[in-house]
């Protein structure tokens, strides 16, 4: 095997880097990270489990087998990767319709589901694929997790209030909770109000603590006591003691249409969340992230997850911080983590039976409350109605038609909203800056000088099919608002990209100002715009000798600009009408 072959292999496997560049110091780090990790994920790995609609301990298996495969091919250093809040809704809102009510069938289905996560991984990371997530803008992800957050909440109410619940979407949980809340069991509601309002003010108070495993252990130890079971309170019951079965899932369950679209959601939604998260810890330490890598790191997890009978996971922004504080320095906390889950699971999951379920309703309240982000949402409103308009979309489509849709229909507006700015892109017509020989947008600047008979125009973008109509009706209307017009002339120095749309405009343009015996020249093009423009015939209809030049070389000093034919020593008027 040639060296750079064998490079090439261990850059795939980070821990041959990391464990190469290992610190006898660092060792317990990584182990008081890890129990704390494991001390955090416990209650959180119950709760979202339950919300996922699955056996609590499928969560724990989530924790513990996903951080040992992303420790094994992730490329963050504190990326933590377990169920999350929003993958955990998205199985429950789906998986429930495909299973028809069997049990046994969901748990194959979610864990079959863990596995097309895995194949989706490793065909994004073969393609590099991570170009892709970028089309996901910052304001659709902010409305998208507050639509998301919001649904969590209305999906957690009905186990805080102790009634039955039920409906398809945020609206529809809502007008069933209010025909049930004369039901309310108000020892429910005490417990786990005063579980929420412990964790909000442990979460204030005592950052980095493990006051989600306190509040569990507290919550068992007053339903043991009192009885509470007995009173009416639900509680999970026997939790399985062991390790999971390693196994393959059950496949053959699902068509592929079915199967897919919950995958491909799956995947969008860990994979941005799991780089956002995974980019601010690699900047804080001074690493670098391979976004590509994560594809690897996020399918291993996901693989040995489904061979546990787990769920699909990703990693989270909450429980990398609780890592990342805890002094993690490599995936060897996650190692760590996953040991203390699997001594819980066998030894200590008796101890979890009385554990009331509103308690784990409060802690999915308490951790996903933060995704709402009004103040983000204002400030969109402020500052930039389109975006507000595109985190609008997101939040309403996810409230109304679920997390898998919302998420499928958050990525195609994310589409949307980039061709529509794309398609209208600025046009600055320009001005001679006073004094200088610059030329600036004077819708801009004020004191802008106007060019007498020229009109000069920059579009500030790419010249493609989606923005070339725009462009050529923006020019025509300001050539109706004018009159004496002799030269138009086209700077392209902020356009990178021209497409055959783009430079058949500019063809079409030179026509219709030849038409009423107006010159046209271009200026400002670069090397792959200059070969587009020849190639579609604009070297005979104007003078290409002007391509290279700038505005100011062509139009002359400010002293000339009040007769355009004098300016013209290099006979950019001399073109072929």
């Amino acid at each position: 095997m040639s060296s750079g072959r064998k490079w090439r292999w261990i850059f795939l496997f980070p821990p041959a880097t990391w464990l190469a560049h290992y610190h006898r110091a660092w060792l317990r780090s990584d182990v008081i990270a890890g129990i704390t990790l494991a001390a955090y994920a416990l209650p959180v790995s119950l709760a979202y489990a339950t919300l996922a609609g699955l056996p609590p301990q499928i969560g724990i298996y989530g924790y513990m087998l996903g951080g040992i495969g992303y420790a094994l091919l992730g490329s963050s250093r504190q990326l933590a990767v377990g169920p999350t809040s929003a993958i955990s809704l998205m199985i429950a809102a789906t998986v429930g319709a495909l299973a028809g009510g069997d049990a046994a069938k969901y748990a194959q289905i979610a864990s079959l589901a863990a596995c097309a996560v895995a194949l989706l991984c490793l065909i994004a990371w073969l393609f590099k694929l991570s170009v892709l997530v970028r089309l996901v803008s910052d304001s659709i992800l902010v409305g998208f997790k507050a639509g998301a957050g919001l649904t969590m909440m209305m999906s957690q109410l009905p186990s805080l209030f102790g009634v039955a619940g039920g409906g398809h979407n945020f609206f529809d949980r809502a007008i069933k909770l209010a025909g049930q809340l004369g039901g309310t069991n108000w020892l429910v509601l005490a417990i786990g109000s005063i579980a929420l309002l412990l964790l909000l003010v442990g979460e204030r108070r005592l950052p980095g603590r493990p006051v989600g495993l306190t509040i569990v252990a507290l919550s068992i130890v007053v339903a043991t006591l009192l009885g509470l079971p007995s009173l009416g309170v639900p509680v999970t019951g026997k939790i399985p003691e062991g390790l999971p079965a390693i196994g393959l899932p059950s496949f053959g369950l699902l068509e592929p249409d079915e199967l897919f679209p919950l995958a491909a959601g799956c995947v969008l939604l860990a994979y941005i969340e799991g780089v956002s998260a995974a980019r601010s810890f690699a900047a804080k330490h001074g690493y670098a992230l391979d976004v590509r890598q994560e594809f690897l790191g996020l399918g291993a997890a996901n693989l040995i997850t489904a061979f546990g009978h787990g769920y699909p996971v990703a990693g989270g922004l909450s429980q990398s911080a609780v890592n990342d504080n805890a002094g993690a320095r490599t995936p060897l906390a996650l190692v760590i983590c996953s040991t203390t889950l699997a001594l819980c699971l066998l030894f200590f999951t008796g101890a979890l039976t009385n554990l009331p379920k509103t308690v784990l309703a409060a802690i999915v309240f308490a951790a996903v409350y933060r995704l709402v982000d009004i103040r983000a949402l204002l400030r969109m409103w402020q500052v930039s109605r389109i975006d507000f308009y595109a985190a609008a979309i997101a939040l309403v489509s996810v409230l109304l038609l679920g997390i898998l849709q919302g998420v499928l229909l958050a990525a195609i507006a994310s589409i949307v909203l980039l061709l529509a700015r794309a398609s209208r892109p600025n046009v600055a017509f320009l001005g001679r800056l006073p004094g200088t020989g610059r030329y600036s947008d004077g819708a801009r600047h004020e004191g802008v000088e106007p060019l007498v008979g020229i009109i000069a125009f920059r579009p500030e973008a790419s010249l493609l099919y989606i923005n070339a109509e725009t462009i050529l009706e923006t020019v025509s209307d300001a050539l109706l608002k004018s009159s004496d017009i002799r030269l138009v002339v086209c700077d392209l120095s902020a356009s990178p990209y021209i497409d055959l749309a783009g430079a058949r405009m500019l063809r079409d343009l030179h026509d219709k100002l030849a038409s009423v015996h107006i010159a046209f020249c271009i200026v400002g093009a670069h090397a792959q715009l200059r070969d587009l423009l020849r190639a579609e015939g604009l070297a005979e209809k104007t003078d290409s000798a002007t391509w290279l030049r700038s505005v100011d070389s062509v139009l002359g000093e400010s002293k000339q600009s009040s007769d355009p034919r004098s300016e013209d020593p290099a006979g950019v008027l001399a073109t072929r009408l």
